[in-house]
């Protein structure tokens, strides 16, 4: 049976103010506000320190419905940013700062003027990187070159990969979702990418399948290595082990499971002070697909604008204010500052 998007139910945690209502209920569960940890130790507020990427979310559509996304994305979304929208990104990031330019959805390359966006950022001299799923490279005919694009504009591919078994890998993602996967990464290891010498990055996701945070990432890259490199003779560059945070569809299944406050616990308990200081959000901004903006992605899904007054759309970019701003957070924040630390590039301190 074909999951369905939070959305197309009519599910109550397709609303972003539900969900906040259940993260702000720290008490109930007898765990400390993200507030109460942080500002201890200094950090409270918690605030930027540059803009060094911006993330756009380009569209919530998606061929896929997996069972951990915080996007909620899937067939049915609908969101899509518009190439209006996207010429006011390029506006901002030729006064920004920034080096790199985050593509994510959904699925990015679903959006019809995708190709378009990436021609324009790469006149930039921007690095680029595509949140890429894999499966959509073998999912219609129109997206079969996708290879050949990125290598041509030198994209940093980013690819969804939760396990290097079939089993695992389509219990959270769909079934057949493992088989294409590795095809599509066959597909750009035979033009270079993941090779040394090309030039070409190919990087992994890993996220658990579970209540439970991620093992050493350079163990599991490690593991990933080895088994690609055995059963499929597939090569990439790095993985980055990610976190699940308590967002979406991951937040619906820790309720229906009863996961939830073990979970949150689990996180807590795994509070790192020196992981704070690397969060994401602090050196980035996030750009909904109508041209919103967000310290981060998980912030964008729970619909939490900037703070204080700040300029909170695209086409209203400064750069000043931005640097400066103070950062909403809440208790989905622990997420990223559990153990080793969690970004959209991996865990953020060394040990």
């Amino acid at each position: 049976m074909t999951l369905q998007t939070l959305k197309r139910q009519q599910h109550a945690l397709s609303i972003a103010k539900r969900q906040i209502r259940i993260l702000d209920d720290h008490e109930a569960i007898g765990i400390d506000s993200f507030e109460q940890k942080i500002d201890p130790i200094g950090m409270m507020p918690l605030k930027s320190i540059s803009v060094d990427v911006f993330q756009v979310n380009v569209g919530k559509m998606c061929n896929q419905v997996c069972k951990h996304c915080h996007v909620d994305a899937g067939p049915d979304r609908k969101e899509i940013m518009t190439r209006e929208t996207m010429q006011q990104c390029l506006d901002a990031l030729k006064i920004s700062k920034a080096t790199t330019v985050d593509l994510t959805g959904g699925a990015p390359e679903m959006n019809p003027d995708f190709r378009w966006f990436v021609e324009e950022i790469s006149k930039l001299d921007k690095n680029i990187i595509v949140r890429c799923n894999l499966t959509i490279i073998l999912a219609n005919p129109k997206y079969h070159d996708l290879p050949e694009f990125f290598k041509k504009h030198k994209v940093n591919v980013v690819s969804s990969l939760p396990s290097f078994t079939a089993r695992r890998t389509d219990a959270q993602r769909g079934d057949g979702v493992f088989e294409k996967s590795i095809k599509a990464l066959q597909m750009l290891n035979e033009i270079g990418y993941g090779k040394e010498g090309t030039g070409l990055k190919l990087d992994l996701v890993y996220n658990p399948s579970g209540a439970f945070l991620p093992d050493d990432q350079a163990i599991l890259q490690s593991e990933f290595e080895r088994k690609l490199k055995e059963n499929f003779n597939i090569v990439f560059n790095d993985l980055y082990a990610i976190t699940n945070l308590p967002v979406s569809r991951f937040l619906d299944y820790l309720v229906n499971s009863n996961n939830y406050e073990e979970y949150m616990n689990e996180l807590v308990n795994a509070f790192n002070p020196t992981a704070v200081a690397g969060v994401m959000c602090r050196s980035m901004i996030s750009i909904g697909w109508d041209g919103y903006l967000y310290d981060c992605d998980f912030n964008q899904m729970l619909e939490m604008k900037l703070k204080n007054g700040v300029p909170d759309h695209i086409r209203d970019f400064n750069l000043d204010e931005l640097m400066a701003r103070e950062i909403m957070i809440n208790q989905h924040c622990f997420g990223c500052t559990a153990g080793a630390g969690s970004s959209c590039g991996g865990t953020t301190t060394k040990n």
